[in-house]
């Protein structure tokens, strides 16, 4: 498990960060390689624009491969990670932490846009566990998807392929 912080954002440990995504990773279910870029809100954009087709930023994209080996990559957006934390009260290094913890049950197969509410449930059980605040998803009204928070399209998911469902 990978943190790479290409955008600094004030009081996160990169340290900390590995350590608590490779625990979220294994908790997560999540098997093969995983790659966690923090950046700039610029690049996040224009990742969300070449693979998504949506130019607007956004704080957390999932990459899910098709290799066995690597599971896939998460883009972050320090800017809004350090926005969403002064609004929410909480550290940045918490809010990276939540936003780790979501892209990763994205890479597991989980899609709170399609499911309906196994990645909430999922996502609120971790949370707990890693004694995190509010998850991304629960920061909605009705537990519908944060329009913020999106994942690349994952034609054939791993819990799709595992026959879970």
């Amino acid at each position: 498990m990978k943190v790479i912080l290409l955008q600094e954002a004030d009081g996160v440990r990169q340290h900390a960060l590995s350590r608590f995504a490779g625990q979220a990773k294994t908790a997560a279910g999540v098997a093969g390689e995983v790659c966690v870029v923090i950046t700039s809100k610029q690049e996040v954009q224009g990742l969300n624009r070449r693979y998504r087709r949506k130019n607007k930023a956004t704080d957390v994209l999932s990459f899910p491969s098709t290799f066995p080996t690597v599971a896939g990559d998460i883009a972050i957006s320090a800017e809004i990670a350090a926005e969403t934390a002064g609004e929410l009260g909480h550290s940045v290094e918490t809010e990276l932490k939540i936003l780790i913890l979501h892209g990763l049950l994205h890479l597991a197969g989980y899609d709170h846009e399609n499911d309906t509410g196994e990645m909430k449930a999922r996502e609120t059980a971790l949370r707990r566990k890693f004694k995190l605040p509010l998850g991304l998803i629960e920061r909605t009204h009705g537990g519908d998807s944060n329009p913020r928070t999106r994942s690349t399209p994952n034609p054939v998911s791993r819990r799709a392929r595992k026959g879970r469902r």
